[in-house]
C-alpha cells in the first residue's frame, strides 16, 4: 500500500519468494525492495539499517514499521520454556533490536517509529498467554519510546488489530496443535477442549476477520497524520476489547474471555 502511494519501501521478508510476490502486487513502478530480515539475526538488522542508510541518497526518510511476529499457541502450564523465548525473540527483542538500528536515521530525519501490536496487549486469551505476553510487553516498549524519544523529534505509535484475515492464525494452530501432541497426556486431558475452541476460532477469524488492508491504512494514518496518535485501533473488536479491559472489572472480563472465540 505504501509503494503504490509513491513511496520508497524497504520490505523484510524471510524468503526470497515472499519479496517477489511483494513486488508483483506492488505492481510495475513501485519502488518497492525486498531485504531478507530475520529481526533475530544482528547481522540481518545492522545490515538492513546500513542498506538503508546508504541508499538515502538525500531523500526524507519517513519511518519503520516493526510488524514481525509469531504466536505461539500452548496452555502456559505446560509451554516449553524454549517456545516461550522464541516467542519473546521476534514479538518483543527483535523488535527492540530494529528499532535502535534504526534510531539514528529515525532521529536524522525526526523519523516515525510505528509498531504492529495486538488487542492480545490488552486483554490475554486462553492458551494464546505467551503471544499475549509479547504483545502486553511491546505495549511497554512502545510507551517507553514514545516518551524518550518525544524530545528528539522521534513520534513512536502502535496499531492494534483485533481479529485479522491472516494465515498467521491457520500457521499458529498447526504449530499448536504438533505441540499438544508432544505434550504429556495429562496436558491434553486438561486442555484438549480449550484446544478444539482455540482451532475453531482461529478457523473463523481467518475467514471472517478484518481485512490485512485495514491495518495497512493504519500503518499509512501512523506515518501520514499531521498529528500521530499514539494508538490506531483496527476492527471493531478492537474497539469494544479498549473499551471493556478499561470499565470491566477483572472478574468480569474473565467471564466474557473465557466464553468468547477469539
Amino acid at each position: 500500500m505504501l509503494a503504490k502511494l509513491g513511496h520508497v519501501v524497504y520490505a523484510g521478508v524471510r524468503r526470497a519468494e515472499h519479496g517477489q510476490e511483494l513486488m508483483r502486487e506492488a505492481g510495475p513502478g513501485a519502488k518497492l525492495h525486498p531485504l531478507i530480515l530475520d529481526v533475530t539475526d544482528h547481522e540481518h538488522v545492522a545490515s538492513a539499517a546500513e542498506r538503508v542508510r546508504t541508499e538515502l541518497n538525500g531523500l526524507p526518510f519517513t519511518g519503520v514499521v516493526n510488524n514481525a511476529g509469531i504466536a505461539v499457541a500452548a496452555p502456559l502450564e505446560f509451554l516449553p520454556v524454549d517456545d516461550l523465548r522464541d516467542q519473546f525473540e521476534v514479538n518483543v527483542i527483535g523488535q527492540v533490536a530494529m528499532s535502535q538500528a534504526f534510531l539514528p536515521i529515525l532521529r536524522e530525519y525526526e523519523g516515525r517509529l510505528v509498531y504492529v501490536g495486538s488487542v492480545s496487549g490488552l486483554v490475554a486469551s486462553r492458551l494464546l498467554g505467551a503471544y499475549a505476553a509479547s504483545k502486553f510487553a511491546l505495549e511497554a516498549v512502545a510507551d517507553a519510546f514514545r516518551r524518550e524519544l518525544k524530545p528528539h523529534g522521534v513520534g513512536v505509535s502502535l496499531v492494534e488489530p483485533g481479529r485479522i484475515a491472516t494465515p498467521i492464525w491457520d500457521k499458529s494452530m498447526e504449530d499448536g496443535m504438533a505441540r499438544l501432541r508432544a505434550m504429556e497426556p495429562v496436558a491434553r486431558e486438561y486442555y484438549g477442549g480449550v484446544v478444539e475452541e482455540l482451532v475453531d476460532s482461529a478457523k473463523d477469524a481467518s475467514v471472517k476477520g478484518t481485512s490485512p488492508d485495514a491495518v495497512a491504512r493504519a500503518v499509512v494514518r501512523a506515518l501520514s497524520d499531521k498529528r500521530m496518535r499514539t494508538r490506531y485501533f483496527v476492527g471493531t473488536d478492537a474497539h469494544i476489547v479498549n473499551v471493556l479491559r478499561r470499565v470491566m472489572p477483572d472478574p468480569m472480563l474473565d467471564r466474557i474471555v473465557s466464553a468468547t472465540r477469539r
